[in-house]
């Protein structure tokens, strides 16, 4: 699976890329010794099957919750090693939505609050698996307002009780709804962080269509074009919370009021009073750094690879400090300076590059100010080709996250915790590109690309460790880094897919278990046959092994490859629990499913390999078998854009036959990595009390390779780069 869906690897090796730079602390102290060796960290392994995840968040007490974006919600207890499912939250899903993000209050320990962000079902229309060439789900593209407004939804922020490992459903208190325009792609955001003086902050997408602006900016204001591809609506409006970095104080009843500071007073004609931060796109990823009293984010880039001197910039990912409000510029600029330039979608003709310390937002879905605050500029900014500025980034896909600054406690005596040599140092993570980045900050807590020593300020971090598509990260109360990787593929469950926590080892490595079952799926009675064969520890210590067949916390067997019979139907995780001479102890375990096996898909069309070019209508048919009667409505297949790493999901489809069209804007075509992929889905539904099993299946249809370019085909390229890049500065 993963070398298919992996079609190409873009990262280029940048050199120098291992060495982690910087000796100064964020006090401004001088940080004792050398670099550590990253032979000290190791990387244990959670849970090796969170589904497809989103969020993480850990808790004061070490226990892990994490997400999936079909709405279930897992519980990691470090104690048993056990990670099972403490709630499934019901979401609508099509393209990007469903559960986005998790936090917690400041005072969990005590009141237990749960926030969640998450798609609530609503009523909005969905595909009918009867009527074959129709997608009810899909909302359309031209219309009138009347066509458009069935697909009228929102974002909901909620928060939960959690009691005695349970989500208590009947909690909920509804906090804040963002409203989205759905049916229809892309960008929901939904971090949720807190600050020092508890106030609760959450990042919004620009909820914009981008496939028909040629990568570069969505600002279409035909009166038939819906909505979604006008990003003036959301991002550059004041008086809208997409596109947004938010910042409330939530009440006890589930209210909440304005903090003094942010970027519109409240009362402000035509804003919104919640608003921190504007003119964002994607911002996926944020992090609060309570020390500092500032905010690390990071921006999703457009599509655009190269510039264009008719339209703007090429696409650039972004990371910035946030110190004070401010607008970051989207759609009209990509920083502070690169303007975009106005672009007529109804004549295909470009207007003035727009001024980015002046913008005003005319667009007739504006419901907020016209005369918007000038464009702060970002610290950080690349595109798809290596950065002239931030060269230790490398090239490759732009998916930027911005992660948390470490803090080093000298109270703490956890065996994990990270050395004080990074202490304050903010961690960047690319998820196409597999890495993770150091920014180091001066004295005064600023970024520029050379520290005062003459350093770098940017190191890649932890070469050596794999890191499969990482999409969320904090750190514990341990003083490690627990990670969420969300594994090569687009929108499903992958194989990769893992929650891990990556330790400093001052001592002893701790012992990693592994566990393998003979059959995983059956009917009862099923025997099974359990191994421990791979369990190690890279300091040779003896192991003691133990081994709780039924989750009851009592130890069944203490041999290494034990056998059980499962009489009952059910779901069941044998665990091995290894512990090393010196205490340190690992567990990993297997799932067990008796009563059902899981449906098996197939395309019997599309093919890999079948002939393939985007426009073109593709026909598919699923194959499901399954042990129990197969209901084709159950099937769900989405058509995805997948481009370098990551993917566009543009339209869902119920049924076991249906087609999709494969349209590609102008700013696509001649990509490199494209795709068309197409992933089926199916969940039976056994008898009452047995758990219900989920199969898929993906076939990824690629466009003809272009031809070899010549040199001189290769030196015009680059001299036309030139030029054109040479006339965006001279617009700015």
């Amino acid at each position: 699976m993963v070398n298919k869906f992996r079609w190409r690897r873009l990262l280029v090796a940048t050199a120098g890329l291992g060495s982690i730079a910087g000796t100064i602390a964020a006090d401004g102290a001088s940080v004792p010794g050398t670099p550590p060796p990253e032979s000290s960290f190791q990387k244990v392994t959670l849970n090796g099957a969170p589904g497809e995840p989103i969020a993480l968040v850990v808790l004061p007490d070490g226990r892990v919750l994490h997400s999936t974006r079909n709405g279930r919600i897992f519980l990691h207890d470090p104690a048993s090693g056990f990670n099972r499912v403490v709630s499934t939250i019901p979401v609508y899903q099509h393209d990007e939505e469903g559960l986005q993000g998790l936090g917690i209050d400041p005072d969990f320990e005590s009141n237990h609050w749960l926030y969640v962000y998450y798609s609530p079902v609503l009523d909005t229309p969905l595909d009918d698996p009867a009527t074959q060439g129709v997608n009810e789900g899909d909302a359309p593209v031209t219309g009138s307002a009347a066509d458009f407004a069935p697909f009228r939804g929102y974002m909901q922020l909620s928060r939960f009780k959690l009691e005695n490992s349970e989500l208590v459903s009947s909690s909920e208190q509804k906090i804040l709804q963002v409203p989205v325009d759905r049916g229809i792609c892309c960008h929901v955001g939904g971090k949720i962080d807190f600050d020092a003086e508890g106030n609760l902050w959450l990042s919004t997408g620009d909820d914009t269509n981008p496939f028909a602006s040629d990568g570069y900016n969505p600002i279409d204001e035909r009166p038939r074009q819906h909505p979604a591809f006008d990003a003036q609506r959301s991002s550059a409006n004041t008086n809208d919370l997409r596109g947004k970095l938010l910042r409330i104080r939530v009440l006890p009843d589930g209210s909440y009021t304005i903090p003094e500071g942010n970027l519109f007073p409240p009362g402000t004609p035509r804003t919104r009073p919640e608003i921190y931060a504007m003119g964002l796109r994607n911002p996926f990823r944020f992090s609060v750094d309570r020390r500092r009293n500032v905010v690390y984010l990071a921006d999703y880039s457009p599509d655009a690879p190269e510039a264009n001197p008719e339209r703007g910039p090429a696409g650039q990912g972004k990371w910035m400090i946030i110190r004070k409000p401010g607008n970051y510029g989207w759609p009209y600029c990509a920083t502070a300076q690169l303007p975009y330039r106005d672009f007529d979608f109804a004549t295909g003709t470009s207007g003035p590059a727009f001024d980015c310390s002046a913008l005003v937002n005319e667009s007739p879905r504006n419901t907020g100010r016209r005369r918007l605050p000038p464009v702060v500029q970002p610290e950080v900014w690349y595109g798809n080709e290596p950065s002239a500025e931030f060269p230790e980034l490398g090239a490759s896909g732009v998916a930027p996250m911005a992660g948390p600054a470490y803090h080093f406690d000298r109270r703490s005596r956890s065996p994990n915790q990270w050395p004080r040599y990074f202490d304050g140092v903010p961690i960047f993570y690319e998820w196409t590109r597999d890495a993770l980045f150091t920014f180091r900050l001066d004295r005064r807590g600023r970024f520029s690309p050379t520290l005062p020593s003459g350093e770098r300020a940017i190191a890649r971090l932890l070469p050596s460790l794999v890191f499969q598509n990482p999409i969320d990260m904090q750190f514990g109360t341990d003083g490690a880094l627990y990670v969420l990787e969300y594994g090569d593929g687009y929108f499903a469950e992958n194989p990769e897919a893992q929650l891990s926590r990556v330790d400093f080892v001052s001592g002893n490595f701790t012992p990693v278990p592994v566990v393998t079952a003979s059959v995983n799926f059956g009917f009862a009675p099923l025997t099974v046959q359990l191994s421990s064969e791979g369990t190690a520890d890279a300091d040779g210590d003896a192991l003691t092994l133990a081994w709780d067949f039924d989750a009851d916390g009592v130890v069944d067997a203490s041999e290494p490859n034990p056998t059980v019979t499962y009489e009952e139907n059910g779901s069941f995780s044998p665990t091995l629990r290894v512990v090393d001479a010196t205490g340190r102890s690992a567990t990993a375990a297997a799932r067990i499913v008796v009563g059902n096996t899981p449906p098996v898909l197939q395309f019997v069309t599309p093919a890999f390999g079948d002939p393939f070019s985007f426009g073109q209508t593709v026909q598919y048919e699923v194959l499901v078998t399954d042990d129990t009667p197969v209901d084709c409505a159950r099937v769900s297949v989405q058509y995805i854009l997948g481009h370098d790493q990551h993917g566009h999901p543009l339209s869902t489809a119920q049924g076991c036959s249906g087609s999709f069209e494969t349209q590609l804007d102008s700013g696509h075509a001649g990509a490199e990595g494209l795709a068309a992929v197409f992933v089926a889905q199916y969940t039976d539904a056994p008898a009452p009390g047995i758990p219900a099993l989920t199969g898929d299946a993906f076939v990824v249809l690629q466009p003809p390779l272009p031809p070899e370019e010549t040199e001189a085909e290769a030196e015009a390229e680059a001299e036309a780069e030139a030029e054109a890049e040479a006339e965006l500065e001279d617009a700015d």
